[in-house]
């Protein structure tokens, strides 16, 4: 019998109560001493509803630079360890497991494109695989970005290597089920194993094997800190990126990094289709037009981006890339159907998943994990209306459930300023709102335990 959402299930030795996890998303909780009661309000209630796993959204592996957005909560030290466990004993007592995912942003982090913190930071310099290739070169002579770049030596990639290890040993320390690298979004890993940025001459490039020499090297470092700990990896390939940036990673090449990450001993993988740039490929759906044009943020825009111009500027690109990358459901569905036949590694699906009977499709044959993201911004308790729907006495009879969630992306361009990941869409809010008076966001006393009976998710 083939599994279903429901069905239990085992990834790297964890017992999970059923096959849906929440995807990676920016919590915004900040640095200060509120940070892990943030992270408790934004986690704590996709676990009492009834999910299985919770992949944190990224953690920056150093203390200083790296950072992909405002308000991270890095995990690079002992103290911060010991601050997190507050939060996975929380998720454990509802019964769902927690992985961490380690980060940094390389070329991408907050000194390339956010004025404010540029200025507040002014001796951090980004870490570079090799010189910025060109095209983004001209974006910051039009004033767009603005590169400081340390292109990192041989023993400087051994060292932020470490950093990861380190990371994932304070992750241990603070009660985590795993780590999960963030290998793609256009991050450190993600600028290593693509030939668009690395154009190394040392070990760590000139060849597919020497671009793949990151990632092996960071799933050893946590190795030798931390033992057989979860080790779980996304999987980039730049499909989506426009047709003239040359070369990038093909179909072909992300399966193989799939295939060498077996080999190397990671426990799972989560292949994603993108872009070689941080755009709408990430993301896809509407033009975000009412955060854009949000009184509330406007003065934040142009401070960010360095002026009204420049802000308008982006808003522009990002109107643009809409209509390059529309809403696609499941779009990272058919990579994932051939990375899971090309090995033998759970695999972990995201990206533009709304229904449950999409996701019992997808469950078996395309992956053995279906995950979730956005949709939780406004439903911090979808998975109570995705699980058990033939006992939800919410639910009528063969019905459907899907999230509300409209694809409008409202919820993320707010974030380049700081503000938290919500649902600020009307038409959406209510729909949740309407639910949630019908009492479709409760969970039977029964379901809120773990079942006892697991299977293997492979």
């Amino acid at each position: 019998m083939s599994p279903d959402l429901d069905t239990p299930g085992e990834l790297a030795g964890l017992d999970l109560r059923n096959r849906l996890y929440r995807a990676p998303l920016l919590e915004c909780a900040g640095e200060g001493p509120e940070a892990v009661d943030r992270l408790i309000d934004e986690l704590e209630p996709a676990a009492a509803a009834g999910v299985g796993l919770i992949c944190q959204g990224a953690m920056p592996v150093r203390r200083e630079g790296g950072r992909v957005a405002p308000n991270m909560t890095h995990l690079a030290s002992s103290g911060r360890a010991e601050d997190l466990r507050r939060l996975t004993d929380t998720v454990h007592d509802h019964g769902a497991r927690i992985v961490a995912q380690l980060d940094h942003g390389g070329i991408r982090t907050l000194e390339t494109w956010h004025r404010p913190y540029r200025a507040e930071n002014p001796d951090l310099r980004q870490l570079a695989v090799s010189e910025p290739p060109r095209l983004l070169r001209l974006a910051a002579r039009a004033g767009l970005l603005d590169y400081d770049c340390d292109v990192l030596s041989t023993e400087a990639v051994y060292d932020l290597a470490a950093d990861f290890g380190r990371s994932a040993e304070y992750a241990a320390a603070a009660g985590y089920d795993g780590v999960h690298l963030a290998g793609a979004n256009m991050g450190i890993v993600q600028q290593f194993l693509s030939p668009y940025y690395n154009r190394r001459s040392d070990e760590f490039g000139g060849s597919f094997e020497g671009r793949v020499r990151f990632l092996e090297l960071v799933h050893d470092e946590i190795r030798e800190r931390v033992g057989d700990f979860p080790v779980m990896t996304k999987v980039p390939v730049e499909t989506a990126a426009p047709p003239f940036v040359r070369p990038r990673l093909s179909l072909a090449a992300g399966i193989r990094i799939a295939e060498r990450a077996e080999r190397i001993g990671f426990d799972a993988v989560a292949p994603v289709r993108g872009s070689t740039f941080w755009d709408l490929s990430l993301v896809r759906g509407e033009h975000p037009e009412q955060a854009w044009s949000d009184g509330r943020f406007q003065a934040d825009y142009e401070a960010v981006f360095g002026s009204r111009v420049r802000a308008r500027l982006v808003a522009l690109a990002n109107r643009l890339q809409a209509r390059f990358y529309d809403f696609e459901s499941a779009w990272n569905a058919d990579l994932c159907r051939r990375v899971r036949e090309a090995t033998s590694l759970p695999v972990l699906c995201e990206g533009g998943i709304r229904g449950r009977a999409e996701m019992d499709a997808l469950v078996g044959s395309a992956c053995d994990l279906v995950g979730v993201g956005r949709p939780f911004y406004a439903e911090p308790r979808l998975p109570a209306r995705l699980l058990d729907v033939d006992t939800n006495a919410a639910s009528e009879p063969g019905e459907d459930p899907h999230a509300v969630c409209e694809n409008c992306n409202n919820c993320a361009i707010p974030q380049v300023t700081g503000a938290r990941g919500v649902c600020r869409t009307p038409a959406v809010l209510e729909a949740a709102g309407e639910l949630r008076q019908a009492g479709a966001y409760e969970r039977s006393r029964s379901d809120e335990h773990d079942r006892s009976n697991t299977s293997r998710t492979k």
